[in-house]
């Protein structure tokens, strides 16, 4: 398969080792130096790059019949946009905000644990997560999911903010950027008496990494809008 790189930082030097060990092929590679995304015989483009670039850089693919898959955080409110164009080209587009099996696992022991603790009213849920200076979007697309499995089954919240609040129905996630950290997610359930804690650490990039190679070769020849519950046998 021939694999377009679209962010050719770490992430995506990660995505390049990865799919060339699977034998694989680099069709092209499209950094802050490139302004053109084209690979002309990509069967698949890889997008980690900024939210600022991360819309033009996935419709353009799409208008080109190029499959994207997309880990780019930081743009969901342009999420319709970019299905909008998926459909226009019938094209195909999958995102998660996070492509590690592990962390995918630790959705869902999340969600099981939110429903759990829904009549637990003694118990204050929040979410902490840390990641190397260099990420720009706070908090991380892979918090900002688990606030949102949280959300959805606990009647206490409804909705999640960046920092201190002092309303109850709101769900507070603290962000904090550390050097050399790739990535830590902690659920806390507090209590006078106790607390409940749940946590996935990320060693290196390369969970991550495989699991976008493994999307990518998923997608091929599929048409639509797919995320992580489509690829996933859970």
């Amino acid at each position: 398969m021939k694999i377009l790189l679209v962010g050719y930082g770490k992430m995506g030097q990660a995505i390049e080792r990865i799919a060339v060990g699977r034998g694989h092929t680099i069709a092209g590679r499209v950094d802050v130096q490139t302004s053109d995304v084209i690979a002309p015989g990509a069967d698949v483009a890889i997008e980690f790059t900024q939210p600022g670039a991360a819309v033009n850089n996935i419709t353009k693919c799409l208008s080109f019949g190029i499959p994207v898959v997309s880990g780019t955080t930081g743009w969901m409110e342009k999420l319709d946009e970019v299905k909008s164009v998926c459909s226009k080209h019938n094209g195909a587009f999958f995102y998660a905000s996070n492509y590690s099996l592990g962390v995918n696992i630790f959705f869902k022991v999340n969600e099981y644990l939110a429903r759990l603790m829904a009549g637990q009213e003694a118990y204050e849920v929040s979410v902490d997560e840390t990641h190397h200076t260099q990420k720009k979007d706070a908090p991380s697309g892979t918090a900002i999911t688990i606030a949102e499995g949280i959300i959805k089954n606990s009647p206490h919240k409804k909705s999640w903010v960046n920092g201190a609040s002092e309303q109850k129905d709101q769900l507070v996630i603290s962000s904090f950027r550390i050097d050399p950290a790739p990535g830590t997610h902690i659920v806390k359930y507090k209590s006078a008496i106790d607390d409940i804690e749940i946590t996935h650490t990320a060693h290196s990039r390369e969970g991550f990494a495989l699991g976008a190679v493994l999307v990518a070769e998923w997608i091929k020849g599929r048409k639509g809008c797919f995320t992580m519950d489509d690829f996933l046998p859970f």
